[in-house]
């Protein structure tokens, strides 16, 4: 398990060096959004493959060579000490993951209960679930949270409905989601907290670019 963590680390160092030095600073937003769900799968797969290497047996010929057995009569007694270590890091480990999970669950599930227990109003393909709570707005898939209040009385500007309803529309949700359960299984690894960050960052670049074009237009 610890090679895999290290070579799942290295393999993810690599792609994150690559797009700090080259991608992060260019307008390719789509193909950078591609790339980092990528260099994610990339890292976890990589360390699964093996590369094997066939050696010819070389046959010797020869006496087989006899060594005396020496035995004094007295008998060697092993006492094994039991290592905790790994049981300590496995435990720490499991803890760990399940503090995660349970938040991301409690996380949906108050999704789902704003979903359900709040005013809907459906345009297009898009869902506005409008909220008594002064916030600011977001998107869970189709779902579009937006103060109540401010919608009625068309306080929300067309480029901030536009900028979710794009979040909407390109499934970033989708990355979220998918960032979020890999977090879990490495939830002590740094690099994922790193390019979960520029994921997120990415969806906004996505988002603003989309309200700019149809600016433009």
């Amino acid at each position: 398990m610890l090679i895999y963590i290290l070579k799942f680390s290295a393999c993810l160092l690599v792609f994150m060096a690559f797009y700090k030095v080259f991608l992060e600073k260019t307008n390719y937003n789509q193909f950078k959004r591609f790339y980092l769900l990528g260099a994610i799968c990339a890292s976890i797969c990589i360390p699964f493959i093996t590369l094997t290497e066939y050696i010819e047996p070389q046959l010797v010929v020869g006496e087989p060579t006899a060594f005396p057995i020496l035995n004094d009569g007295l008998s060697n007694t092993t006492i094994e000490s039991t290592n905790y270590i790994p049981l300590i890091l496995w435990s720490i480990y499991v803890l760990g993951v399940l503090i995660f999970s349970v938040k991301f669950l409690r996380n949906l599930f108050q999704i789902v209960l704003k979903i359900k227990l709040n005013p809907k109003h459906k345009k297009s393909s898009f869902i506005n679930v409008l909220l008594h709570d002064l916030i600011v707005p977001h998107t869970f898939f189709n779902y579009i949270f937006l103060n109540k209040s401010k919608f009625e009385n068309k306080e929300i500007p067309s480029e901030v409905l536009l900028h979710e309803e794009t979040h909407a529309k390109e499934k970033h949700s989708a990355d979220t989601i998918f960032i979020e359960l890999v977090q879990k299984i490495f939830w002590f690894n740094p690099l994922i907290y790193l390019i979960k960050k520029d994921i997120k960052l990415n969806h906004e670049f996505l988002a603003d670019q989309a309200v700019i074009l149809n600016g433009t237009q």
